[in-house]
């Protein structure tokens, strides 16, 4: 199987986990603290990687030489994790995975920074209008929430996660980069749960633990994406969340998207698709023209 469609397929379980976690976070988060809930998931991720870490060879399966970017990637995942799971808890499903999708976009400028991507014309221009419905599915008419520019952060520093994780994912193991962000995500959350916490009963302590095999699940089909094929490539499969996320929205907790947030989310996929085909085309004909030479 091509390492692109191999890609495609990692990217599309990642985006049904993605769904399936979203839809616990909300729930959940009318019990427990947001950030409560993030450690929980962060905390039993680690548990759930750890047979894997022992069957790869123990410490051998963890021992890095970028302990310092492993860092910096554990601590931009809290950032991502704590607005994210914040806005998830008080937004309408759809709305949230709308401006999830604008990761991509996100992703332009940092490629050009820190992977040192050319980007030509037409996907500035596809960036722009991607940029425009974003604007479209906060309401343009109406006050923005707090929520809404804290879902936007998430999704910059997802974006810068993504970075690190490409440049990560071409030495280090799927299990290696979970463990690490596991580790430093459950150290750094804990103390902030002191100032929060409730007690989970039994329900909310199995559903936490679903939580984490979804969020686990979720991040090494992401990894084992990224590291088949670009960034710009898988991240765009994960838009058919929309879909899911708009059915569990309304027949789990009664929400009706409003026609801001569709026409928003529209342009959005159909922006940042654009880019992926342009990042495919001009791959396609490098290589192409390399067969050639």
């Amino acid at each position: 199987m091509p390492h692109v469609t191999r890609a495609i397929f990692w990217a599309i379980l990642a985006t049904v986990f993605m769904t399936g976690m979203s839809v616990l976070i909300k729930h959940l988060g009318n019990s427990l603290p947001f950030i409560e809930v993030a450690w929980f998931r962060a905390f039993f991720g680690l548990m759930i990687i750890f047979p894997f870490i022992l069957k790869r060879g123990g410490i051998k399966a963890i021992y890095t030489k970028k302990i310092k970017l492993h860092i910096v990637r554990g601590f931009l995942a809290i950032m991502a994790m704590l607005s994210g799971f914040y806005a998830v808890t008080v937004l309408p499903l759809t709305l949230v995975t709308t401006l999830g999708f604008s990761r991509p976009l996100f992703m332009i400028p940092l490629a050009i920074i820190f992977l040192h991507e050319i980007v030509k014309a037409r996907r500035w221009s596809a960036t722009i209008i991607g940029f425009i419905g974003i604007i479209i599915a906060i309401r343009p008419t109406g006050e923005i929430e707090p929520a809404v520019l804290i879902a936007l952060f998430s999704s910059f520093i997802f974006a810068v996660v993504m970075i690190t994780t490409k440049k990560l994912s071409a030495t280090e193991a799927p299990t290696t980069l979970m463990f690490y962000q596991g580790f430093f995500s459950s150290l750094f959350i804990l103390p902030l749960c002191f100032f929060f916490w409730e007690t989970p009963s039994i329900n909310e302590f199995l559903l936490l633990i679903l939580l984490a095999i979804f969020g686990s699940l979720s991040v090494n089909c992401s990894i084992r994406a990224l590291k088949l094929a670009d960034t710009t490539i898988v991240s765009p499969i994960e838009y058919i969340r929309i879909i899911f996320a708009s059915f569990a929205g309304f027949i789990i907790f009664s929400e009706i998207p409003s026609i801001w947030t569709l026409l928003g989310g529209l342009i959005i996929i159909m922006s940042t698709v654009y880019i992926a085909y342009r990042e495919s085309r001009l791959g396609y004909d490098k290589t192409t023209t390399d067969i050639n030479a």
